[in-house]
């Protein structure tokens, strides 16, 4: 009789035990938090997934021209306003730690919503997309007025020392909401208003702008009041 090959190793027996039991219930909905702080903060990344979703789909309909302006500007100005005070939160915050690694952390491919958010307005606050009720001689004069107030509000601001984001970012939203009510054309340092909106839409409310930005922020303000009364002007 051929001899029995040894096993390279001795398994051992398995002998079941009466005392082992299941400790998982596999019919217990499985729990992602086991504190209320947790429960928040999950909630919360879990709505700014979902303003994000929604705010791209926003723009691709306002793109298509399948959703009337109004409707845009103000669903748009909801989900940014919404989105800003989930990152209020600086639990929040150091979670979500920035829109590209959340996108990544998700699988997120969201190139529209990823813009707005960088600029922080609607498209329509950011370019005029019909053509002012009024413009050149017959400009509404209660409009250049609110508009060249809001111009002098701001570089007051700048002279008294307040450079704080949470108090230059809603001025700076009033002049382009306003210069765009007055007029659609480009004028000098007009850009500049758009690019100071994202530079402080990307600071903490409580941030303030150095010296030598303040510095270069009034001088572009600046240029871009001459610009609109010039083309005030020129009309």
């Amino acid at each position: 009789m051929q001899a029995q090959r040894q096993l390279p190793y001795a398994p051992t027996p398995y002998i079941p035990r009466a005392a082992l039991s299941a400790t998982i219930n596999l019919d217990e909905e499985a729990k992602l938090s086991t504190t209320s702080a947790e429960r928040d903060l999950y909630d919360s990344l879990a709505e700014i997934y979902s303003i994000v979703v929604t705010l791209d789909a926003l723009e691709k309909a306002y793109l298509k021209d399948s959703i009337p302006e109004s409707e845009y500007t103000e669903t748009c100005s909801r989900l940014l306003k919404q989105y800003k005070s989930n990152l209020a939160n600086e639990t929040v915050a150091r979670a979500f730690s920035d829109l590209e690694t959340f996108k990544r952390e998700w699988d997120m491919e969201c190139p529209r919503a990823t813009e707005r958010l960088r600029v922080g307005i609607p498209a329509t606050v950011e370019q005029p997309s019909h053509k002012p009720a009024t413009q050149g001689s017959d400009a509404d004069a209660t409009l250049v007025v609110a508009a060249t107030e809001n111009f002098i509000t701001l570089l007051d601001a700048i002279k008294i020392g307040l450079v704080e984001k949470d108090t230059l970012h809603p001025l700076l939203v009033e002049i382009i909401q306003a210069v765009n009510k007055v007029t659609d054309k480009d004028f000098e340092s007009k850009g500049k208003i758009v690019q100071w909106l994202i530079t402080l839409n990307q600071m903490r409310a409580a941030e303030k702008l150095a010296d030598d930005q303040a510095r270069e922020f009034q001088f572009d303000m600046e240029q871009a009041y001459y610009g609109f009364k010039a083309t005030l002007k020129r009309d």
